[in-house]
């Protein structure tokens, strides 16, 4: 199957994940997109193909003859879409050649190139994009698609020499929770690459140290006429709070190696409310001390208006893999060495967010991330160059033969 009928067949299944739910998956409808994910590689002849009970796919492709020594590496990508914007009747829009320009999506909504101009970097390109009321899903079903098109293409090409191969695909990505249950031991794998970054040549082997915060905040409710040192409003805290943090350490203030704390929920009344953050920072020194300072905050306002009106939990989420990766040169080298082969710059930078592969580094499985030209994810201005998903696909391709050599 071409790549690009395959990632439309891939977006057409609504795979959005749940942050408020307690199962895993988090929906019933990412095991659809699994099971025929499962099918669909059994079909083209991968070996081992299996889906355990927490909807984790994982299949073989064995070691071309005299390859069966060289180290297994893996490739693995994520089905679910963003909880942020809705992944159900995608209509994608096919641009085969762009041409620079502002892209009408649909209707009155338009993607401008003052606004996105990385735009500029795919004059020429077939574009991939939406209609403008939904997410595209190229976060991650172009890693998907990718990767099942550069195993069926190596199956059909028997004369490049590769050693065994595991691919896998993975739940809740989105939602923080994709390798939950994934057995490392089970995907049995020396090394292995996420397929989930964006801009051609992307080479990430950094990522943020990440953690979340939760307040909750009781306050105390009184008729407004007659609530003077009475009353306590929740909602009054919540913003005092926000405010005590440095306003200059927002993420639309920051960029490069500077974290942030992200406000990303508030509600409540007077009588009690609820703030959310993720705090993120790459150096594990300063992200200790923004988590520290969350707590002083909260123990100021804690004096100042009784240690039962805050409420503070606070959980590390995933941590920087950079010292896991670069005790592994040969992954990023190889990696590289991959891409100038595909005719792609390398272009090694930090990740501002966390993949699947950041946890899977500190679990025993070193696992930098690539690019698979999608852009602007989670929303509806989300696209995809299928040029530059070809030349993804040829650097997994590349890959598979370089560690045989």
């Amino acid at each position: 199957m071409e790549l690009k009928d395959r990632f439309l067949r891939y977006v057409s299944f609504d795979t959005q994940s749940d942050e408020n739910s307690t199962t895993f998956p988090s929906t019933d409808k990412q095991l659809v997109l699994l099971r025929a994910l499962k099918e669909e590689l059994e079909t083209i002849g991968m070996k081992e193909v299996t889906m355990d009970e927490y909807g984790y796919v994982m299949a073989t492709l064995p070691a071309t003859r005299g390859m069966e020594n060289v180290p297994v590496i893996g490739f693995i990508s994520h089905v679910d879409t963003s909880p942020d914007m809705s992944g159900a009747n995608i209509k994608p829009h096919i641009i085969d050649s762009y041409d620079g320009r502002d892209i009408l999506l649909g209707g009155d909504i338009w993607m401008r190139v003052d606004e996105f101009p990385e735009l500029k970097c795919f004059k020429g390109h077939t574009l991939i994009h939406t209609d403008g009321t939904t997410l595209l899903g190229a976060d991650d079903k172009a890693g998907v698609a990718e990767i099942v098109t550069a195993m069926e293409w190596l199956i059909a090409h028997p004369e490049v020499a590769h050693g065994k191969i595991r691919v896998g695909f993975t739940p809740d990505e989105e939602i923080g929770r994709g390798v939950d249950y994934f057995s490392v031991e089970k995907f049995a794998a020396d090394f292995a690459y996420t397929m989930d970054g964006g801009m051609e040549g992307e080479l990430e082997f950094e990522n943020f140290n990440a953690a979340g915060a939760k307040i909750t905040i009781n306050g105390r409710n009184v008729h407004p006429g007659a609530a003077k040192h009475k009353m306590i409003n929740a909602i009054d805290i919540a913003t005092e709070l926000n405010g005590m943090l440095p306003a200059a350490d927002r993420p639309q203030y920051t960029e490069h190696y500077e974290g942030f704390f992200h406000c990303v929920g508030i509600s409540g009344s007077v009588e009690q409310a609820e703030i959310s953050y993720i705090i993120r920072d790459h150096d594990s020194d300063k992200f200790e001390a923004k988590k520290q300072l969350m707590w002083d905050v909260v123990n100021f306002l804690q004096r100042k208006y009784g240690e039962k009106c805050l409420t503070l939990t606070l959980k590390d989420q995933y941590y920087n893999m950079r010292k896991m990766v670069e005790r592994h040169p040969a992954v990023i080298e190889k990696a590289k060495k991959a891409m100038l082969e595909s005719g792609v710059k390398p272009t090694v930078k930090p990740i501002r967010g966390g993949t699947d592969g950041s946890r899977l580094s500190f679990m025993g499985l070193p696992c930098p991330n690539l690019f698979t030209g999608g852009m602007n994810f989670h929303g509806r201005y989300e696209y995809v160059s299928l040029t530059t998903m070809h030349k993804a696909m040829n650097v997994i391709i590349n890959l598979a033969r370089i560690w045989a050599e």
